[in-house]
């Protein structure tokens, strides 16, 4: 007798035989590599963008309800992985984006103005290097010229590279992923702020490393705790002016990330209390509810869609 659970299967397709779908406890993610910065389009299986779970396991698509029409967001990384999710379910909502990615992710870049697209919105694309103070004005600047207003600005683009000891960890490697991980967030929410009004948000992607201590991604591990301290004291600054900033701390998610930066072993441990990671569409969730007056009285906070671990803030 087929039971809810293969009927949500044989409808959305998720799980295929005895193989656990995308969203089910058991679900677990091939081992490969690709290079650094990794493109989505090569992976298989495909992150899940724009479905989300059924009470069942199975997926479904993501139901917007216009919670973003008429805004303007500015999205770095949006190229794949969370960030393209959140272009998308923000294309659902209502909003028109400017993506910011690596000259590397053009083909990954052109996919997610793609989708965007088909839900009726605009998506325009800027490739640089965020690392870079005068890249990040010029951001901000052409998002402006494109768009007319930033009302969002979503603060995501990350880089990370496991070393197991402190002794191996390469100075240079320790100040690309500061300069990366944090700096940019820094300089695009100055030469955002000034162009922003009441009701307009801030949102940074931070980890539940921050909050765990990961000891193999320990450069990573701690930008992401300084986005966390850096994410409460710009909302002391901005809060009382009407303009929110909050942080969401994703646990394990299938991204670009992970078969570009972690180790066999790591990738065989890709898992959460849930059984399974996340997926880049159920982080994006957070971002919309952030970024929506769903989310009105909420500043200064990190949410957590990290598949059931237990952290203190």
């Amino acid at each position: 007798m087929e039971t809810i659970k293969d009927a949500a299967k044989s409808v959305t397709g998720s799980g295929s035989g005895d193989k656990p779908g995308e969203f089910e406890s058991g679900f677990t993610v091939p081992v490969f590599h690709q290079k650094v910065p990794g493109l989505q389009s090569e992976m298989g299986p495909q992150p899940l963008s724009d479905r989300i779970p059924t009470p069942e396991g199975g997926s479904q698509l993501y139901k917007a309800a216009g919670k973003l029409e008429g805004r303007k967001a500015l999205i770095t990384g949006g190229d794949s992985g969370i960030g393209r999710s959140i272009a998308i379910l923000f294309a659902m909502e209502g909003a028109d984006s400017f993506i910011v990615y690596l000259p590397e992710e053009e083909k990954d870049a052109q996919e997610t103005k793609k989708k965007v697209e088909e839900y009726g919105r605009k998506c325009y694309l800027h490739a640089t290097d965020l690392t870079s103070k005068e890249n990040c004005k010029a951001v901000v600047e052409a998002a402006l010229e494109k768009m007319g207003s930033i009302n969002i600005l979503v603060n995501n683009a990350a880089f990370q590279m496991m070393q197991q000891d402190i002794k191996d960890l390469p100075e240079d490697q320790w100040i690309k992923t500061f300069n990366t991980n944090i700096h940019p967030y820094f300089y695009l929410a100055k030469y955002t702020l000034p162009h922003m009004k009441r009701g307009d948000t801030i949102i940074n992607n931070a980890s539940i490393n921050a909050y765990i201590g990961r000891p193999d991604l320990l450069d990573y591990t701690s930008t992401k705790g300084a986005i966390v301290a850096f994410t409460r004291g710009l909302s002391n600054q901005y809060v009382g002016r009407g303009i929110r900033v909050n942080a969401v701390a994703p646990g394990p998610v299938w991204t670009p990330l992970i078969p570009s930066t972690m180790t066999d072993e790591a990738m065989k441990e890709f898992t959460s209390p849930m059984g399974r990671p996340s997926q880049p569409s159920e982080i994006a969730t957070c971002f919309v509810f952030l970024a929506s007056t769903d989310s009105s009285s909420i500043s200064g906070q990190t949410l957590h869609p990290n598949g059931g671990t237990i952290v203190n803030g």
